[in-house]
């Protein structure tokens, strides 16, 4: 079992340090402190993150464990990986050079406030499917690799689609910019799905070859990431 007092550390460093990190990028571009849409993200991410955490800590420390891996082992995964990096750093200052500068206002539409809200709901939507998602699978890493002992994950939303983390995460970067009141930075969130779907179709590679029964459970499970779709 990893050590608790390590891993709170960790889970501090990922968790508290990330979203002050976030909030300083958004509102080092929007150069004002009245940007409650950003306020109001926050809010959501870190309470949800925070139970999510209190939860598997007592429950589940290794899964915890898994989730702050982040030394990807596969070569394409690591390329993904930068590009989603260098993806979400302009993201979000477009959403709060938005604020600072009206564009959507100007040359779309203003986000109404229902929509900022519907966004917030997406997004902790979102984290609810996490949380499934990490009830039903213990060995979901973030990064792409195989354990001794492991088991494919059939169960839980895994019975519905063969990724339902990555369709969480696709919620996320979509409800995102709705949800900061943003439909200038729209395009480069959606950018997330592409990257995603390169990032799965990669990792279905890798666990054919190394998690016995996965090739299977394809089999059996026909919808990668969306049911009825794909």
């Amino acid at each position: 079992m990893p050590d608790g007092q390590n891993l709170v550390s960790r889970l501090v460093r990922r968790g508290l340090v990330g979203q002050v990190l976030l909030a300083a990028l958004v509102l080092g571009a929007a150069r004002t402190l009245d940007f409650w849409q950003l306020w109001a993200f926050l809010a959501v991410n870190l309470a949800t993150t925070l139970a999510f955490c209190i939860y598997f800590y007592r429950r589940d420390r290794e899964r915890l464990a898994r989730r702050l891996l982040s030394r990807e082992k596969v070569g394409a995964q690591q390329i993904i990986m930068l590009l989603w990096k260098l993806a979400s750093v302009p993201a979000y200052l477009l959403a709060g050079w938005d604020h600072r500068f009206g564009w959507s206002q100007k040359y779309l539409v203003p986000v109404p406030w229902w929509l900022t809200v519907l966004g917030l709901l997406l997004l902790f939507a979102g984290h609810l499917l996490f949380f499934w998602v990490m009830n039903a699978n213990r060995y979901a890493a973030s990064i792409i690799q195989t354990e001794s002992g492991q088991t494919v994950a059939d169960t839980g939303p895994y019975r519905l689609v063969r990724h339902p983390m990555y369709f969480g995460f696709a919620v996320l970067w979509l409800a995102a910019p709705l949800a900061l009141g943003s439909f200038i930075a729209l395009p480069v969130f959606a950018l997330a799905v592409p990257l995603l779907v390169f990032r799965l179709l990669n990792e279905e590679k890798f666990l054919r070859r190394d998690l016995p029964g996965y090739a299977e459970y394809c089999r059996r499970t026909r919808w990668r990431l969306l049911p009825f779709v794909w």
